[in-house]
């Protein structure tokens, strides 16, 4: 721009009011200094942006390891964009093993110690990161005064690859490496999040799938104790860790397709991401299908028990919980298929097996059972019914029993509220209450569509920022909600309207508490 130009613009934009120069640079570009070093943000939508903030150190160089604090800066690094994702399979984007970033929205840098919501993503313990358009804090923040904050750490054999019992030292922590980042994120969150406006005192942690599983898994992580205050868990639970046996097992497996045995383990820390990754999609030897599962591991360092088995952890046991599943899970994993929703009886059985329903039992008495408690269904509905109650929806009913057994009982919900996508066939499927929670119906991926969808993000959203701010998910749009108790396992029913239901499929419920439960993978 011309010298003449630029003086006519600065000075139109004097006489109205406007700041210039570094005042102005420090509204839309706001500095925040925190314990490693000053960051700088963006505005949007007169919400403070932070992207891709560095927690944790690159973890290439101690691959296998806990994660360090990074080294420090002193002048402002540009947060303006997501970091590196954890390295993984599929298509996630930008992966590197630096990859200990997190993001921040806040809708305010005044030290208003505002309620803090941090989402941990999905994916299993396998992939995504905390990228993704669905997780955008933007809204969460600006329309109810809350700081939102998204997290990236180490998945699969990188944050979960049990080597502690072939290779020794310094891998005695490898199999919960990705917890143990969460861990420094979180400590990240107590030790800065006053800066952008957050109150350390009231941190709620909340996910879905994978993200709920570690949160879990969290609540029962002795070195996680006091960094949150309130949890909300969306289909993902985590009853059972894996055992130290079957991890071992799944390791020295992963060593045999690498070529390597168990006295060159340690070669792993040096090999090329490109190679462990694809030695991963070897067959699962406890499974016996699907690719090698990494998930937390019961070692006796990072994790001396059970997320929830044979009870609710105690150190977590005072913090305010919200359970959550949806009412047609599986439709996300097996709707895909066109098949299975023109099931014949005949074909029935044939389709239940152990890998679809995670639970030895034999089909035909389910079958009989469901065909007794709803002669509507047709075999598909019975198919997707049934590996629901089994597989998905099971944990959390264990967990929600566990919590009110132990006399600090949770909010429960179960969302039934069916997007139009495919006329609505798909249900109300495992990650539909996503862009209902984080208030992001119209971002890109979201299945939340049709004229209901922004009431439904409405009812979600307002209670988890209601758990957030006060510890209580109740508030205006949603009927009185009752916690969860064994005697009427109150259930809130999200739909439109919403509605408090007692003991919802109680039928189902009982069918498969007969039955032992491990969780899948474990």
């Amino acid at each position: 721009m011309p010298p003449f130009r630029r003086r006519s613009v600065l000075a139109a934009g004097l006489a109205l009011g406007i700041p210039a120069g570094p005042a102005l640079a420090r509204q839309t570009h706001p500095v925040v200094a925190t314990t490693h070093g000053p960051v700088r943000g963006r505005k949007d939508g007169g919400v403070a942006v932070f992207k891709g903030v560095r927690y944790g150190a690159d973890t290439g160089p101690r691959r296998f390891q806990p994660p360090v604090a990074p080294a420090p800066w002193t002048s402002p690094i540009e947060a303006f964009a997501y970091g590196p994702a954890s390295p993984q399979g599929g298509s996630e984007p930008n992966q590197s093993e630096d990859c200990l970033f997190l993001n921040v929205w806040s809708p305010g840098l005044d030290r208003a110690r505002r309620p803090v919501m941090v989402y941990i993503h999905g994916g299993a313990y396998s992939n995504g990161s905390g990228s993704s358009p669905l997780y955008d804090g933007t809204r969460l923040a600006r329309r109810n005064d809350v700081v939102v904050v998204t997290v990236n750490h180490r998945l699969n054999l990188f944050g979960y690859g049990y080597l502690s019992r072939i290779a020794g030292a310094p891998f005695l922590d490898s199999g919960n490496a990705g917890q143990l980042d969460l861990i420094l994120a979180l400590q990240w969150v107590r030790d800065n999040i006053a800066a952008f406006g957050g109150d350390a005192g009231r941190v709620m942690v909340f996910g879905q799938s994978g993200g709920g599983a570690k949160i879990a898994t969290l609540m029962a992580t002795p070195a996680a104790a006091g960094l949150f205050h309130r949890v909300a868990t969306m289909s993902g639970q985590q009853v059972t860790a894996s055992g130290p046996m079957n991890a071992t097992r799944r390791t020295l497996a992963w060593l045999d397709a690498l070529n390597l045995p168990p006295d060159r383990a340690a070669e792993v820390a040096t090999l090329p991401v490109e190679t462990l990754l694809k030695a991963s999609e070897i067959t699962d030897p406890v499974l016996g299908f699907g690719s090698l599962y990494f998930g937390p591991v019961l070692d006796d360092r990072s994790l001396p028990r059970h997320p929830f088995y044979p009870d609710a952890p105690t150190q977590s046991a005072h913090i305010p919980m919200i359970i959550g599943n949806t009412h047609d899970e599986t439709r996300a994993f097996l709707g895909g298929d066109p098949a299975n929703h023109t099931l014949g009886w005949d074909d029935l059985p044939g389709k239940m097996t152990f890998a679809n329903m995670r639970i030895d039992v034999a089909p035909e008495p389910v079958i009989a059972a469901y065909r007794g408690m709803y002669p509507d269904y047709s075999p598909s509905d019975v198919f997707f019914a049934a590996t629901t109650a089994a597989r998905s929806w099971r944990g959390a009913i264990i967990e929600a029993e566990a919590r009110a057994a132990a006399g600090t009982p949770a909010f429960v919900y179960q969302l039934d509220w069916t997007s139009p996508i495919d006329g609505g066939r798909r249900g109300a499927m495992h990650t539909d209450d996503i862009p209902l929670a984080l208030d992001n119906v119209t971002a890109t991926g979201s299945r939340a569509q049709g004229p209901q969808a922004q009431t439904m993000a409405d009812c979600l959203s307002r209670a988890f920022v209601a758990l957030a701010r006060d510890g209580d998910p109740n508030h205006a749009g949603l009927p009185v909600w009752a916690p969860y108790d064994l005697t009427r396992r109150q259930t809130m029913i999200m739909d439109a309207p919403p509605r408090m239901e007692d003991d919802p499929r109680g039928a189902e419920r009982r069918l498969f508490a007969a039955i032992p439960y491990i969780q899948p993978g474990t």
